[in-house]
């Protein structure tokens, strides 16, 4: 093969792993994908860049379906030593507008209504309770 079609065919292998790339980048499965037409109501961050983050959600679903309440968890942002907390309310009922940090994170009138809680903690450990104030 001459230098010159070794040029062409390293150029269209380039390419097409490019192309290859960046379509695997842009069709990653996502929160978008998941059953239960999820819907964030209310999100806290704290703003401690320097120490651990700690991200509480609060968040419609249309139906019960544990796995999807998984999945959606695992889907949020997580930063190493840091926690991720999502609360779970049924789309069309009471759900808290706003989240804080601290011991109780919503205001007690919409613990009735909390499907599950999904919690990442600093170590990376994940749980999922289901119907955490009964």
């Amino acid at each position: 093969m001459s230098g010159k079609k070794l040029k062409y065919a390293l150029i269209a292998v380039c390419a097409v792993l490019m192309f290859w790339f960046m379509k695997d980048a842009f069709t990653q499965p996502g929160v978008q994908d998941l059953q239960g037409n999820f819907e964030e109501v209310a999100l806290y961050r704290n703003e401690n860049n320097t120490g651990p983050i700690q991200r509480i959600y609060a968040v419609t679903v249309a139906d019960t379906l544990w796995e999807q309440m998984q999945q959606y968890g695992d889907y949020m942002p997580h930063t190493k030593y840091g926690t991720t907390t999502v609360y779970f309310f049924p789309k069309g009922q009471p759900a808290p507008e706003s989240v804080t940090p601290g011991e109780q994170n919503f205001d007690a009138q919409f613990q009735p209504q909390c499907l599950a809680v999904y919690q990442k903690d600093a170590m990376g450990q994940v749980s999922l309770v289901k119907w955490p104030f009964r």
